[in-house]
């Protein structure tokens, strides 16, 4: 059996950045340019994404599913552009949630959070 391995661990906050089990890779917390616009955080969040994908070898290419937490739902449709922008037609199945954030900053912090699913075969 193979061993869990674990990447981008924050002992900190007591959690990893991503986990590969078998041949899938789970993403958490992936936010970036907090306190930014609402387009700025989404970049960002993806630029997470991609960062903790590269450190196994991965690229959005190879996210198959996305929980895409917002402070408001209505920005759906920014979230769509950057995706087509970003994913080039390879889009992964996907969720879209409303949320209050646990987070510095406030309502005028956090305003979107992707967590994710990548699949690469051994």
């Amino acid at each position: 059996m193979k061993e869990i391995e674990r990447y981008d661990v924050n002992e900190e906050w007591a959690h990893s950045g991503i986990i590969k089990a078998g041949d899938f890779y789970y993403l958490n917390y992936c936010v970036g340019n907090v306190g930014g616009t609402i387009e700025q955080q989404i970049k960002g969040a993806f630029d997470e994404m991609e960062k903790r994908l590269a450190l196994v070898g991965l690229s959005l290419e190879n996210v198959v599913q996305m929980d895409c937490l917002f402070r408001d739902i209505w920005n759906i449709p920014v979230m769509e552009k950057v995706i087509k922008e970003r994913f080039k037609g390879k889009y992964p199945v996907r969720k879209s949630i409303q949320t209050e954030f646990a987070h510095s900053g406030g309502e005028e912090g956090l305003q979107f959070q992707v967590d994710g699913i990548a699949y690469a075969p051994c």
